[in-house]
């Protein structure tokens, strides 16, 4: 993987987070004193979803830059991510059921990327 591709990645990334983050914040804002039976509640909850999806654009052709063995380490921990963050939310679910407090799905998500993180830093270990 070229240095290249990783500032561009950085740029776009970073670009499409600080969009989310001005989205979500105006967003949550609008919510707040919204009337609560407004029809466009609906499209202002997701707008921060848009900025969301260009993170995951920039990521992709990240990804198709990426060498062989960068992929390899990133699919890697992706898989990890996935099943650890699966297993993870199932079990908490059977906690729910013994007076645990019940969770946002909005959780899931970061749950998902911390794990990957995670895997990211175990796969890497394992290609030195």
């Amino acid at each position: 993987m070229s240095k290249s591709a990783g500032k561009l990645y950085v740029k776009e990334f970073s670009l499409a987070m600080g969009s989310y983050v001005i989205v979500m914040l105006v967003s949550v804002t609008l919510l707040n004193i919204s009337p609560s039976g407004a029809w466009w509640r609906i499209p202002l909850a997701l707008a921060p979803v848009v900025p969301a999806l260009f993170a995951l654009g920039a990521y992709m052709r990240f990804f198709s830059r990426m060498d062989e063995l960068q992929r390899r380490i990133q699919s890697e921990a992706l898989a990890f991510g996935f099943a650890s963050a699966g297993i993870l939310t199932f079990s908490y679910g059977f906690l729910e059921n013994v007076g645990l407090p019940r969770l946002s799905w909005i959780f899931v998500f970061p749950l998902m990327i911390a794990m990957w993180g995670i895997g990211v830093g175990i796969a890497a270990r394992r290609y030195q």
